[in-house]
């Protein structure tokens, strides 16, 4: 099969590099920034003066009564969180100029809705429990070489995103910390999702784009079945076979743009170990047979980025 790739302008790779700069050091400050969230507050107890920290729940931690140790602490910390506040302010602004030149230039033509999902769940603090699996990965996979792959090849009304039981604790006493759910969270992006009656591995928006959560087969002591948090309308996660090859792959995070010119970060499985999977699911003799040609062509496409734009990865192909 000939496959053939478009490539951006230079004006768009430049805007992009540009672009994925920023957003990268603005989703740092972000980061860094949770460090310092709530206050702290003198505060008369007892007759003394002491120090509180508070949380961004209200809840209060006493750190002790007056001393120049804590006083030094409280300079520190208010300074800290000032400078901090001030360079996500500033790189925002930043952020927003380049979305508005990913737009004028086109730069960009992932689903609004992946972009916005993917948002919601890094500002949840959920990253780094979940991958996007399957079709989507290959916005990730042409950004990362600077050109686009046949619009046939990305057709899909759905997203494949894969929960890593590995870090289960973890996410589970963040969720319950915050009273949150997996639905809420991707409701940030599109309010009209909703979990399917008939299948709870999958919410559904009112245009018929659909989000299904899958996992590994149970094994470790993982919880099945398992529902992503406390919540009775929230998501079940679903069992697929052959999940190790996705736990085992290296991570590839990139920055994808909608056609919007919004970013997101994906984090999604090594270009090389999509191109194994894809092909080993191909010829799963459980996989529905209208599928399977679509599967070969997106291992073809890839395994063909990898060794035209990907030197890095392509020593790792013929391993």
């Amino acid at each position: 099969m000939n496959i053939g790739f478009e490539a951006l302008s230079e004006n768009q790779l430049r805007q992009y590099i540009d672009a994925e700069t920023v957003f990268a050091a603005w989703q740092k400050a972000r980061e860094e920034a949770l460090a310092v969230r709530g206050s702290m507050r003198w505060r008369e107890l007892r007759g003394k003066n002491t120090l509180l920290r508070i949380s961004t729940t209200g809840s209060q931690k006493v750190l002790g009564k007056d001393t120049v140790e804590l006083h030094e602490l409280y300079d520190r910390f208010m300074a800290r969180k000032t400078a901090l506040q001030s360079r996500v302010k500033s790189l925002g602004a930043a952020v927003d100029e380049h979305q508005r030149l990913n737009r004028a230039l086109r730069v960009g033509r992932a689903p609004a809705v992946v972009v916005g999902i993917l948002n919601a769940i890094e500002q949840s603090g959920h990253a780094a429990h979940i991958k996007t699996i399957g079709t989507h990965a290959l916005f990730a996979y042409e950004a990362a070489c600077g050109v686009r792959i046949a619009q046939g090849a990305m057709a899909t009304l759905d997203v494949d995103l894969f929960f890593d039981t590995r870090k289960r604790i973890s996410f589970f006493t963040q969720m319950h910390k915050l009273n949150a759910s997996f639905l809420k969270i991707i409701q940030k992006a599109d309010p009209s999702f909703h979990v399917m009656e008939d299948q709870k591995h999958t919410a559904i928006n009112d245009k018929g784009f659909q989000v299904d959560i899958v996992r590994r087969l149970a094994k470790d002591g993982d919880p099945h079945p398992l529902r992503m948090s406390e919540s009775e309308e929230d998501l079940w996660a679903v069992q697929i076979p052959k999940a190790e090859w996705i736990e085992s792959a290296e991570k590839f995070d990139q920055v994808i743009v909608a056609a919007s010119g919004e970013m997101a970060t994906m984090r999604t499985i090594d270009p090389v170990s999509f191109v194994r999977l894809k092909r080993l699911v191909a010829v799963d003799a459980d996989r529905d047979p209208m599928k399977r040609p679509k599967d070969i062509l997106q291992a073809d496409i890839v395994e063909k980025l990898v060794k035209d734009f990907l030197p890095q990865w392509h020593a790792k192909m013929r391993t």
